[in-house]
């Protein structure tokens, strides 16, 4: 076979997947790929709770707490975006299952290397790295999960896997109270990023298992091998369950294709579905601003305006315990109340009452306690809506497409929201005035309530389709898709 005279063939694989019940199965993809996001919430938590204290003479690293806020914490983004990028390519063209092995073990190296920083431009260039790997991550891991998992049960997984982030950094918040206290300032904050290495070779342990997607597999000229793996997956679950599975009626005919062009996902996204490139873009960017700046900047307030260093963990564990509820409380409503509502609802909503929170602090009439209590309810509607916007972008684009479309929404999204959001916020609160850190909440605010105006209008009603309902694959026969 090749790209030239591609061979059709015809497959009910995805209508296969799509029906099985859920099972241990599923469980082990969500453990094995879902976990991602917990190693970025310990990961970027862990740097923001760390900033002031590697800023102190004795830490081993001359550096300053603004440099660790901003400029670590943009190169972390920076290097994220270029990382979904490029691994996104590489996972549309060669497999999700070999990018998100090999994603993993660069996110390894580089936070291992970390851990051993004797200066700041080997810090700032690991942490590059490290956001390099995780950039990878998004892209492999979101098209595969939403490969794997059947449809009715897609939107309420995808949001609470991506809201597991804040397990991970409710994990690094508390981390980072003992490890700051009780062992010497030079020790400490290495052993917190060795944790995060810890963690992820268990995670690379249970990945092993992890099949490739068999949506992938039969477009990419391998449909033996897809109709094999369906066929092991199905037998396990009927032995499981002791039920027999039905022969699913709604079939398929594609042209397999080893690769795709930049050309025609870039027609794909700009001519085929303009309106939901719009949408991606709205939602990524609004979500992103918010994220990175408070997740980065949280323990820069607390000690310019509290006086709190040592054990902000404290005060992060309970803003990631909020956003952790969102998603898991909210994330079946998506599946049932349905997209356009949740997410244009979560988006606006969080907005306003960021705004609330922002005029409160210009008041002065927040405490440390109080604030953290503002973002914690702010957060919970927040975290859903930027779950969602993963979920989104991940299936409401052709299947040749997905990881690249991942990838681009993510960095295009992130580079605006995530490099300029660390950045106009260290710098911000940095003034000590309360009016100018009102302000940063404000613009936050403000991306987030237009992005959820932008869904109202643009989004897509995804709820309970199958993948290639929603967007037929490219390489698909017309008029071949029957049931």
């Amino acid at each position: 076979m090749n790209d030239a005279q591609p061979k059709a063939v015809t497959t009910k694989v995805p209508a296969r997947l799509d029906r099985l019940p859920w099972s241990r199965w599923h469980w082990m993809i969500v453990i094995g790929l879902g976990t991602v996001w917990i190693l970025d919430g310990l990961e970027v938590t862990i740097i923001g709770n760390l900033s002031a204290t590697l800023a102190k003479e004795g830490s081993g690293l001359a550096i300053t707490q603004t440099q660790v806020a901003g400029t670590a914490a943009a190169l972390y983004v920076a290097g994220a975006c270029l990382g979904a990028l490029f691994f996104g390519w590489l996972t549309d063209r060669y497999g999700r299952k070999k990018m998100f092995i090999i994603t993993m073990v660069v996110y390894l190296v580089a936070t291992a290397a970390t851990a051993f920083s004797f200066s700041a431009w080997w810090f700032f260039l690991f942490r590059f790295l490290t956001g390099f790997g995780i950039g990878g991550e998004y892209a492999a891991i979101n098209s595969a999960i939403d490969e794997l998992i059947p449809s009715r049960h897609r939107g309420r997984i995808d949001i609470i896997i991506n809201g597991s982030y804040w397990l991970g950094a409710a994990g690094g918040a508390l981390l980072t109270v003992p490890l700051l206290n009780n062992l010497p300032l030079n020790i400490g904050w290495r052993v917190a990023f060795g944790l995060g290495v810890v963690l992820g070779l268990a995670i690379l342990l249970v990945r092993r298992h992890v099949p490739e997607s068999p949506r992938w597999l039969f477009i990419h000229g391998r449909d033996r091998e897809a109709e094999g793996l369906v066929d092991e997956v199905e037998k396990r679950i009927e032995q499981e369950k002791g039920v027999r599975l039905d022969e699913p009626s709604q079939s398929m005919t594609i042209h397999q294709r080893k690769s795709i062009g930049f050309g025609q996902i870039a027609h794909t996204m700009v001519a085929r579905y303009p309106k939901r490139t719009v949408l991606g873009l709205s939602l990524f960017i609004g979500q992103a601003f918010l994220y990175n700046a408070i997740t980065f900047g949280y323990a820069q307030i607390l000690s310019t305006f509290f006086g709190i260093e040592t054990e902000t963990g404290y005060y992060f564990a309970v803003i990631a315990v909020g956003n952790f509820l969102g998603p898991l409380l909210l994330g079946r409503l998506f599946d049932t109340v349905g997209r356009i509502p949740m997410i244009s609802g979560t988006y606006i909503g969080s907005g306003v009452l960021l705004l609330g929170t922002a005029w409160l602090f210009n008041q002065g009439m927040l405490t440390a306690v109080t604030l953290t209590a503002c973002w914690c309810v702010v957060l919970f509607f927040a975290s859903a809506g930027a779950s969602s916007a993963y979920l989104t972008v991940s299936e409401i684009f052709p299947m040749e497409t997905r990881a690249m479309a991942i990838a681009f929404f993510y960095a295009i999204g992130t580079f605006v929201g995530g490099v300029a959001g660390p950045l106009i916020f260290a710098n911000l609160v940095e003034s000590g005035r309360p009016s100018d850190t009102a302000l940063a909440f404000t613009i936050g605010a403000c991306l987030m309530i237009a992005a959820g105006l932008v869904e109202v209008f643009l989004g897509v009603k995804a709820e309970g389709k199958g993948l290639e309902d929603i967007a037929a694959p490219l390489s698909t026969a017309p008029g071949t898709t029957s049931s």
